[in-house]
């Protein structure tokens, strides 16, 4: 009874709008998640004036850059859009905005990407509609172009399951060799970097790195590389993937890319470190530091400063290492991003156990397992064996009744707090030597 008393209230309220009004407001019906007023002007042919016409009657809510409709008036607009005869014209102008929209983003999905980053999350809503009616339409190089340009956007924010599905089907519906098709390849390859399938990550990059070869594009076969980079890496060819990461510094240093040349050299010294060459791995790190730093990098950076800060941990420099850890976090918490976050509670828990707080260093690793259940995620193979070690510490250290409440305690903990925990001063701090 109160959906239709509501439904007639809006019905009575669209009768008294006057044609110009009328057909904004169903125009509007094509967005999902409100829209900004540049998009509102493109796609919908909006003006301001009869925009905020319907705010004062309360068809349109206007909040910062936003225009938004309640579900309930947006249905009613949509069935008006309908009977106009202007629907497939308006979902196709929508179309378009957010695949360009996506497009315009995804070279800044890089070094310093929280804006872009952020601005993708409000229109996520939006872009989740497109791929829909796109992928209803049989429109299938479209919904490739689309995943595969919100790849980085679905890894960096932890939408791992949403933008492995989507990837996934785009690549089932439609195997010609395409551009838009070696870009999903190795988006696809990127979402499969924390599904724990090593293999399946491996045989798309494989796929992605044969086909850019054969499109000619020596971007997309050196991106296509560094998923094969990580794949071999977790598959424990350390050897392979340290001369497959070094040619992609090569490769991307050629193309001009200083973010993927940084990157590329950052997992350089990963695997030297993952070697056990603790002192080579902490110069590189160093180095890569101050590069990242140099060219403003800061997803670069915070790797750099999260991994440099296990190697002073295994070295006993406990406190060095939380400083190093606590700007890691506050740069992946300014990005949003949910996969590193995860892992930097690891690194913490990883350092606390070295610090001889076994209660504290399980709080903090129950965090990270706690998140990675959230992005439906997996710990990749090294930091599988980064827990164990930790694990392997602090276990003797606690009784089976202390190790359930810590990790219960930190299961219920925000990430903030958890970092806050780990930044206090004990007493003191009982240093556990290197376990290897």
């Amino acid at each position: 009874e109160r959906q239709r008393t509501l439904r007639a209230t809006i019905a009575w309220s669209h009768d008294l709008l006057s044609a110009e009004e009328q057909r904004l407001f169903r125009r509007l019906g094509v967005f999902r998640g409100g829209c900004t007023l540049e998009a509102a002007e493109q796609v919908s042919d909006a003006d301001v004036d009869t925009l905020q016409s319907l705010v004062d009657k309360s068809l349109l809510r206007h909040r910062g850059d936003r225009f938004r409709m309640l579900e309930t008036i947006r249905e009613f607009a949509v069935e008006r859009l309908q009977e106009s005869g202007e629907g497939e014209q308006l979902r196709r102008l929508h179309a378009e905005h957010f695949l360009a929209l996506a497009e315009e983003a995804e070279p800044h999905l890089r070094g310093d990407p929280e804006d872009w980053l952020d601005r993708l999350e409000r229109e996520h809503d939006n872009l989740r509609a497109v791929l829909d009616r796109l992928q209803a339409a049989g429109e299938t190089q479209l919904v490739l172009r689309l995943a595969g340009a919100l790849q980085r956007f679905f890894y960096l924010r932890g939408h791992l399951a949403e933008g492995w599905r989507r990837l996934s089907a785009a690549l089932d519906a439609d195997h010609r060799h395409t551009p838009a098709r070696a870009k999903a390849l190795y988006g696809a390859a990127l979402l499969a970097l924390d599904s724990g399938n090593a293999a399946r990550m491996m045989a798309l990059a494989e796929e992605a790195l044969a086909l850019n070869l054969e499109l000619g594009d020596p971007s997309g076969a050196a991106f296509s590389r560094l998923q094969l980079g990580h794949s071999t890496m977790d598959s424990g060819d350390l050897p392979r993937a340290l001369r497959l990461f070094e040619q992609c510094v090569q490769e991307f240093r050629e193309l001009g890319d200083d973010h993927h040349t940084v990157l590329a050299s950052y997992i350089v010294g990963f695997i030297h470190h993952q070697l056990g060459e603790r002192e080579l791995a902490r110069d590189l790190y160093q180095v890569n530091l101050r590069r990242a730093r140099e060219i403003h990098d800061i997803r670069v950076e915070a790797r750099a400063l999260a991994q440099g800060a296990v190697v002073l941990g295994e070295l006993g420099q406990i406190q060095e290492a939380l400083s190093l850890l606590e700007q890691a976090y506050a740069i992946d918490r300014k990005v949003g991003e949910a996969v590193q976050a995860a892992l930097d509670m690891c690194r913490f828990a990883r350092v606390l156990a070295a610090a001889g707080r076994p209660a504290d260093a399980v709080r903090l690793l129950s965090r990270g397992h706690a998140i990675r259940e959230e992005i439906g995620a997996t710990f990749r193979p090294w930091a599988m064996r980064l827990n164990e070690d930790t694990l392997g510490i602090v276990r003797p250290q606690l009784s089976e009744e202390a190790f359930a409440e810590a990790w219960e305690e930190g299961r219920a903990m925000t990430l903030d707090e958890a970092v806050a925990l780990a930044l206090r001063s004990p007493p003191e701090l009982a240093v556990e030597p290197a376990s290897g």
